[in-house]
């Protein structure tokens, strides 16, 4: 864990001094051209690595099998997620998550199918960099992170955490941890292959609509889909055109999440798909 943080700490560095030559542009995005260029790198090797494998494994498998690799790791994830509602000061969130994680490993054969889901118990998305924003940590400068895809300096922190945390990279031995990573990693990007085919039509930039349903997301996540309405500070440029993302927001928040599905990142594309949850008005008002 001290190795990993060291790492996103020189990372941040080099996303700081990339900022720090950059003008212009989206103030929650001093560190544009650091960011595009790990978009790019993620672009490449999503599109020669990533997706053909994720179509491969979705080939292969039939849904049934896709589930229960899905209920599998959700499970596990469910234990944190209950950590992290007790530290938000949610603690019937926190018995909710804890039970189903008691349901699933036991009657759901090691979470392999999801009972917890189909008797009530509601499925919560949480994360240290959420708790750290209930907390009041602001979100810090956007950042794109080669494979981990979109995150901020406060998401970033907690990142460090969820890694560090993870009972799947905390597994021994190392070939079986190295296997279930790659197979949690390729179930979610076989999961979003429809989502990112409607991208690769569209004539938009898909860096700045990856971004948006990013940041979007994750103010909606923090306060758990009811995010104060609190307008964001532009410069004065940026004042006199609204941005093209709140744009289609209020038009249309469906052809936001769908065009915002950036394939290389899978954190923003199920950011994008999931913006589908919230109003309009909302979705037009959370840029972050």
């Amino acid at each position: 864990m001290l190795r990993m943080a060291r790492y996103f700490l020189f990372v941040l560095l080099l996303a700081g001094a990339a900022g720090c030559a950059t003008t212009g542009g989206d103030s929650r995005d001093p560190a544009e051209g650091f960011n595009r260029a790990m978009y790019s790198f993620n672009d490449g090797f999503d599109e020669a690595i990533g997706k053909p494998v994720a179509t491969a494994y979705r080939n292969a498998l039939p849904s049934p099998i896709r589930s229960a690799v899905r209920n599998f790791f959700a499970n596990i994830a469910d234990l944190w997620i209950g950590a992290n509602n007790l530290l938000q000061g949610k603690p019937a969130d926190t018995v909710t998550d804890w039970a189903r994680f008691a349901f699933n490993s036991s009657i759901g054969i090691f979470g392999l199918i999801d009972v917890a889901s189909e008797i009530g118990l509601e499925k919560h998305d949480e994360d240290f960099g959420q708790t750290f924003g209930r907390w009041g940590v602001a979100d810090g400068a956007y950042l794109v992170w080669p494979f981990l895809g979109s995150s901020n300096v406060r998401d970033t922190a907690g990142l460090i955490f969820d890694l560090g945390l993870d009972p799947v990279l905390q597994h021994e031995p190392v070939r079986v941890r190295n296997a279930m990573t790659i197979l949690r990693a390729t179930g979610k990007r076989a999961d979003l292959l429809d989502a990112s085919r409607i991208l690769e039509e569209a004539a938009l930039d898909k860096y700045v609509f990856q971004r948006d349903a990013y940041l979007q997301r994750r103010r909606s996540l923090i306060y758990d889909g009811s995010p104060p309405r609190a307008a964001r500070e532009v410069p004065r440029a940026e004042a006199s055109e609204p941005e093209p993302a709140a744009q289609a927001a209020a038009a249309a928040p469906q052809a936001v999440a769908t065009i915002a599905v950036a394939r290389p990142d899978p954190a923003a594309m199920e950011a994008a798909v999931r913006l589908l949850e919230l109003p309009a008005t909302s979705a037009a008002s959370t840029g972050g």
